[in-house]
């Protein structure tokens, strides 16, 4: 059995909606309802009265859930004592951040944040975008920062998290220069001759976005898709040996633009091929953390509130944004 089970378990029996708790789980509907099944193979019984609209919890759903209250406010007061161990990380701010935000925006920005808000420690934890998030939602860092659009949000409940807005990313597509400074290729290509094409794998977050761009140009793209992967730098690294077209941040190539290294793949009829998101940082609402708003949180007396370093982090970043930033 899992703690995610558990987890799952309390957020249906307080939404009574399985549609709804996937979203705030962050899991796709057929994904949550496996979990519910194989927590009741585990219990051995029927949890969930399917019978019914909203859903209802059976007896025996009843007395799981009173117990599972319990078991994760027992482990998170555990947590909580076990991080009270480890005195220095107390100062730490914990970032939870996307690979390609971790390459290209965090370290600009941390340099930044440091000349205008001061000294900081910080962990930097890198991981796919579902991963990022469950580390916010499951209560492992401090701050998620991610990037936002809104053809791709974020299944945040604004009850529980809040955030603000840090800056814009443009994503475009950049090409290696031939020795005259032209670009080997330039879009949008031609039937029968097309472009070779390093693309993002299938799921990537930035994928969608090229997806996106694609969709929505007017002029039909030829490509050959040659290479993927579902990393930024990777796309960067083929592209700057020439292997093709890739669609990168702005803030992943602009020391290669000034070294002339990479240069647009656009041509004077393809400039709008390109996308501007939102670079947001994200933390759960210390009212929640209070039991304010959710039931599986009632009682948490030994989980501390936000870490001294890290509302003081938070408190900054909401003066820079007017007015502030609503979760959307």
């Amino acid at each position: 059995m899992e703690t995610k089970w558990l987890e799952d378990f309390v957020s249906l029996a307080e939404t009574r909606s399985f549609s709804r708790s996937a979203q705030l789980r962050h899991v796709t509907q057929p994904a949550f309802s496996r979990r519910i099944q194989s927590l009741e193979a585990w219990a051995g019984t029927d949890l969930v009265d399917r019978s019914s609209y909203p859903t209802r919890l059976t007896p025996a759903g009843v007395t799981l859930y009173d117990q599972s209250l319990e078991v994760l406010q027992a482990l998170q007061s555990t947590r909580a004592m076990l991080r009270g161990h480890s005195a220095p990380g107390q100062d730490v701010v914990e970032f939870a951040v996307p690979h390609t935000l971790a390459f290209t925006f965090f370290p600009a920005w941390v340099t930044s944040l440091r000349e205008k808000f001061g000294p900081m420690k910080s962990r930097l934890i890198a991981l796919n975008v579902h991963d990022a998030v469950m580390r916010l939602v499951e209560g492992s860092c401090d701050v998620l920062i991610a990037y936002h659009h809104p053809s791709q949000p974020y299944q945040l409940d604004a009850d529980r998290y809040e955030m603000v807005s840090l800056g814009e990313e443009v994503v475009a597509p950049y090409v290696k220069p031939d020795a005259e400074g032209l670009p080997l290729f330039q879009l949008p290509g031609r039937v029968g001759h097309p472009l070779p094409y390093l693309a993002y794998a299938p799921g990537a977050y930035l994928g969608h976005m090229v997806e996106l761009i694609l969709k929505q140009s007017p002029n039909a793209i030829h490509f050959d898709r040659v290479y993927e992967t579902d990393m930024a730098e990777g796309l960067k690294a083929m592209a700057l040996e020439g292997h093709g077209i890739a669609f990168l941040p702005f803030s992943a190539v602009k020391e290669d633009l000034r070294a002339h290294k990479l240069v647009s793949a656009m041509s004077a009829g393809t400039s709008d091929l390109q996308i501007t998101m939102e670079v947001r940082a994200y933390r759960e609402r210390p009212t929640h953390k209070e039991g304010v708003k959710s039931g599986i949180h009632a009682n948490r007396s030994a989980v501390p509130g936000p870490k001294r370093s890290a509302q003081a982090l938070w408190d900054y970043l909401l003066a820079q944004t007017v007015p502030p930033a609503k979760l959307a």
